[in-house]
C-alpha cells in the first residue's frame, strides 16, 4: 500500500562499473583470439593441417619421458594436439593430469597467479578455481602483449590457412555442382518431337549431353555449318591457377607447423623424407618438448627430461656410423703415434668436441 511513498523518494543514482577497453576483458578477448584459425575458423578441417597435427601427436606419443609418470603417452599425444590447434595447453595437476577445455587466468607482472578452469565431463563440464602451481600451462609463441597465452601455428599463418580452406571449398563446390564432362551437341534439322525425345533420354546424366539444339540455333539462326563440333562445359580449372595456389597454400601451412613442404610431394624420395623428419624433430618438436619439460619441472618438483629425437631416430644413422669409425681410427692412430692425452684433447677442442659435447 505504501509503494507510492517509496516511489516518491529521491532515487540514488546507481553507479555502473564497466571494464575499460584496455582492461582485463580486452586482454582476455585478445587471448581468446588466438583460437581462431583463419577468418572462418574452418582451416583446421583441411587434410594438410590434420596431417601436420598428426605428426606432432605421433612424435610426442613416442617421446621418451624421464622423471615422472604423469606424462604418459596418452597425455603427451593430447598435449601435442592441443598445442598444434590452440598454441597452448592447460592440464590440472591431480593424481593425474586432467585436460581443461577452457580457462580464465589472473596474472601479476604478466605471470599467471590463479585459474578458473572448465573441465569437460560426459554429462556436462564443471568449473574449478585453482592456483597457478596446481596447473601445467604450456604456451607457444607467446606475444609480449599477452605473455600468458600462446598462439597456434594457424593463428600465425591465418592468411595461408584461410586461402587453403577457400581453395579446397571452391574445388568441392566445383566438383559437386559444375557440369563436368557435359557438352552442348548441335544437331541438324529434325522434328521437334524427335528432339524432345533425345533431350529426355539424356536429361540428368552428368557427363553427357545436357542440351541438344538445332545447328541453325547454335549459330544464332544463321545457315547451318557442317562439321561443327560440340561445346564442352567442363570448367577450365588450370587457367585459374588452382593447382599452383593449392600447392603454395599447403606449403605455407606445412612450414608454419615445421614440416618441410617437400614431405607431401608425390616425388619425394627416402633421403628427403629422413631430412624432413630430422628438420621437424630438431627445429620444432624438440624445442617444444623442452618447454613442456621446463614447465613440468617447475610444477611437479622433479627433474624431467623429454626426448623426441631418439624415438623418431631423427638423425643421420649413416653419418653417425661414419663419424664413429673416423673417430676410432683417429684415436688409434694417435695412440700409435704416441700423442699425449692433453695434446689429443687440445686437438679435439679445435673441433668444439669438449666436455659436455658429443659428435653430431
Amino acid at each position: 500500500m505504501l509503494g507510492w511513498l517509496t516511489r516518491r523518494q529521491p532515487r540514488v543514482p546507481v553507479t555502473e562499473t564497466r571494464s575499460a577497453g584496455t582492461g582485463f576483458t580486452a586482454a582476455i578477448m585478445a587471448a581468446r583470439e588466438s583460437y581462431i584459425s583463419g577468418r572462418s575458423g574452418l582451416a583446421e578441417l583441411t587434410a594438410t593441417v590434420q596431417a601436420c597435427a598428426s605428426l606432432w601427436e605421433g612424435a610426442f606419443a613416442l617421446a621418451d619421458v624421464t622423471g615422472t609418470d604423469l606424462l604418459d603417452r596418452r597425455t603427451m599425444g593430447l598435449l601435442a594436439r592441443a598445442l598444434a590447434f590452440r598454441g597452448e595447453a592447460v592440464l590440472l595437476i591431480r593424481d593425474r593430469l586432467v585436460p581443461c577445455s577452457d580457462w580464465d587466468v589472473s596474472t601479476r607482472d604478466g605471470t599467471p597467479r590463479a585459474y578458473r578452469l572448465s573441465i569437460p565431463e560426459a554429462g556436462g563440464g564443471r568449473s574449478e578455481t585453482v592456483l597457478a602451481p596446481e596447473v601445467l600451462h604450456v604456451r607457444l609463441a607467446a606475444d609480449p602483449v599477452a605473455p600468458w597465452s600462446g598462439q597456434a601455428p594457424l593463428r600465425r599463418a591465418s592468411l595461408s590457412a584461410q586461402l587453403l580452406h577457400e581453395v579446397e571449398q571452391a574445388l568441392h563446390e566445383t566438383f559437386r555442382d559444375a557440369p563436368i564432362g557435359s557438352m552442348i551437341v548441335p544437331l541438324d534439322g529434325g522434328g521437334g518431337e524427335a528432339l524432345e525425345s533425345v533431350r529426355g533420354s539424356l536429361r540428368g546424366r552428368r557427363g553427357g549431353a545436357l542440351v541438344i539444339e538445332y545447328l541453325s540455333q547454335a549459330i544464332a539462326g544463321g545457315a547451318p555449318v557442317p562439321g561443327r563440333g560440340p561445346d564442352h562445359l567442363t570448367p577450365r580449372l588450370r587457367e585459374a591457377a588452382v593447382v599452383e595456389t593449392l600447392e603454395a597454400a599447403r606449403g605455407a601451412i606445412c612450414t608454419a607447423f615445421g614440416v618441410l613442404p617437400a614431405l607431401l610431394n608425390a616425388t619425394t624420395t627416402g633421403p628427403l623424407v629422413r631430412e624432413a623428419q630430422r628438420h621437424l624433430a630438431g627445429w620444432t618438436l624438440q624445442p617444444i618438448a623442452a618447454l613442456v619439460a621446463e614447465e613440468a619441472c617447475a610444477k611437479l618438483g622433479a627433474e624431467i627430461e623429454i626426448d623426441v629425437m631418439r624415438p623418431l631416430q631423427a638423425y643421420d644413422a649413416g653419418g653417425r656410423a661414419r663419424a664413429l669409425a673416423t673417430t676410432v681410427q683417429a684415436l688409434a692412430q694417435a695412440k700409435e703415434g704416441g700423442l699425449a692425452p692433453g695434446d689429443l684433447a687440445g686437438a679435439m677442442a679445435l673441433l668444439s668436441w669438449g666436455p659436455g659435447e658429443t659428435a653430431p
